[in-house]
C-alpha cells in the first residue's frame, strides 16, 4: 500500500470533487489548505493529515485515514476519511442543502 499520495488525486478518489480537474483548479485557487498553508495539486498527503477544503462557500475539514489506488464507490470512500468539519459549518451546509435534491411541486393543471 502507498504511504503518500497527491492531494488532488486523493480529493478525487474519495469523491470530494467530481473530477480531478476540478480538484486541481481548487488547489490552484487556494481553496485547499493544511493549517495556514495553501496546497499545490502535487502536495503529498499521508494518513493523519488534516485538509481544509473551501467548496461552494463552505469550509470542510477532512482527516486522511487511508490512501487509495483509484476512485471508489461512495460507501468505501467515506471510510477513507474522517469528517472534522465544525458542527456550525455542517448545520449551515445542511440548511442550504435541504430541498435541493427534490423537484418542486405544482398544482395539477398549472
Amino acid at each position: 500500500m502507498q504511504d503518500k499520495m497527491r492531494v488532488d488525486k486523493w480529493l478525487w478518489c474519495v469523491r470530494i470533487f467530481k473530477s480531478r480537474t476540478i480538484a486541481i483548479d481548487a488547489c490552484k485557487a487556494g481553496k485547499i489548505k493544511s493549517g495556514a498553508l495553501s496546497l499545490k495539486p502535487s502536495h503529498l498527503v499521508q494518513p493523519g493529515d488534516l485538509i481544509e477544503v473551501r467548496k461552494n462557500g463552505f469550509n470542510f475539514q477532512f482527516q486522511v485515514l487511508q490512501l487509495l489506488k483509484s476512485r471508489v464507490s461512495a460507501p468505501i470512500a467515506q471510510s477513507c476519511y474522517a469528517n472534522r468539519t465544525t458542527e456550525e459549518e455542517l448545520n449551515k451546509y445542511n440548511d442550504w442543502f435541504v430541498g435541493k435534491g427534490t423537484p418542486g411541486k405544482r398544482e395539477k393543471g398549472a
